[in-house]
């Protein structure tokens, strides 16, 4: 019999004996018959004319520097799909944890988790306009009106699942939540889904962006969202390649790409008719241009994904992802620059999961 944790098309109408649970603030602990029984809540007020049962508890209030517990899931099981919205910015930290690891197999600020790292809070930069909407209509990842996150990688664990959200503002922030995953057997050579996330604001000279490094032992990497702000120069800035090194590659790496748009599947550097061309789609993505208004928009900014579903990178021992930041100077010469970088990196690997390099501070994470 199918177990139910890996949906899809061709398993949909069988049957399966996982149970399927999920978290929300209305249902914290993700118990059968236990959502909705909430007396006491953000929306405490709102209900007080229908009582229990009439969306008391619809989100949940985070103290300023306090970390809550968003899920703690006894398995086996899978988490299939997450959907969060409320104060979106980097001030929240998204950690995962599985099978009672002390490190984290997921740390990301939470609008880079999905692929949006111009979501700066409410959209707004401190001074001037809204930085535009964007969304993601892509299997992995999805970005709705308005600042609507959602997440569809497939999460097994065998023992346990935690997931904390750390608020690193001053003041209180505003989560609302869904968490949904099924429980059951989990296949013995199931692996642990892992995000990362990195940043260089400047780039050093003549360096290659690390997107992801450190990584010991078997898996695939399944996925890359980058961000990236131009700084000073204009021009284009999408010649590097990105580089997988692998199972002991040193100097040079196994699979190396042929440009930044062409990795994200676009070409020639989106130009049409003049214009940076945002697309999005299943697998891939180039879908947020912010462009220069002539006051505090200063600087071009770029997000873009690419998930590796459909031809995920698979290692033995160890696995480096670098890309370059280029561009063109004269006598048709290449510039290597200088621009903001910020990454996340998204793998499947077995555990022990390597500690990843310390997260920036609010400060150095926070971005305009």
């Amino acid at each position: 019999m199918f177990n139910g944790l890996f949906p899809n098309a061709d398993t949909m109408a069988l049957r399966s004996k996982a149970r399927t649970r999920s978290l929300s603030a209305e249902n914290p602990t993700g118990e059968k018959a236990g959502g909705a029984r909430a007396t006491k809540g953000a929306s405490e007020s709102c209900a007080r004319d229908l009582g229990v049962g009439w969306k008391v508890a619809p989100c949940l209030r985070i103290a300023a520097g306090a970390t809550e517990v968003i899920a703690d899931i006894e398995g086996p099981g899978a988490i299939q799909s997450i959907w969060m919205t409320g104060s979106v910015g980097r001030h929240f930290i998204l950690r995962f944890y599985w099978d009672d690891q002390a490190e984290p197999s997921v740390e990301c600020p939470m609008p880079d988790f999905f692929a949006s790292a111009w979501m700066n809070n409410v959209g707004r930069t401190f001074f001037g306009p809204k930085i535009p909407f964007a969304p993601i209509q892509s299997a992995m990842v999805a970005v709705n009106p308005c600042r609507g996150l959602n997440c569809f990688w497939p999460m097994p664990f065998h023992k346990r699942a935690k997931i904390t959200i750390e608020n690193r503002m001053p003041q209180e922030a505003t989560l609302f939540y869904q968490i949904n995953y099924a429980l059951g057997g989990v296949p013995e050579d199931a692996l642990y889904f892992h995000a990362q996330y990195r940043h260089a604001r400047p780039l050093s000279a003549k360096e290659d962006f690390v997107i992801l490094d450190g990584v010991q032992g078997a898996g695939q990497y399944v996925g890359t969202a980058l961000s990236v702000g131009l700084n000073g120069s204009g021009g284009w800035w999408g010649e590097g390649e990105i580089k997988f090194f692998m199972d002991g590659d040193i100097d040079y790496p196994t699979i190396c790409g042929t440009g930044t748009e062409d990795y994200f599947g676009g070409a020639y550097n989106w130009d049409v008719d003049g214009e940076y061309t945002p697309y999005t789609g299943p697998y891939l993505g180039m879908h947020h241009v912010v462009k220069p208004n002539g006051l505090y928009e200063s600087q071009t900014r770029f997000s873009m994904y690419r998930w590796h579903v459909m031809d995920p990178i698979r290692f033995e021992k160890d696995l480096r992802v670098t890309i370059q930041d280029l561009g063109w100077m004269s006598g048709g010469r290449y510039l290597p620059r200088r621009d903001d970088m910020m990454s996340v990196a998204y793998w499947y690997q077995t555990l022990p999961t390597t500690k990843f390099p310390e997260l920036p501070d609010a400060d150095e994470l926070e971005i305009q």
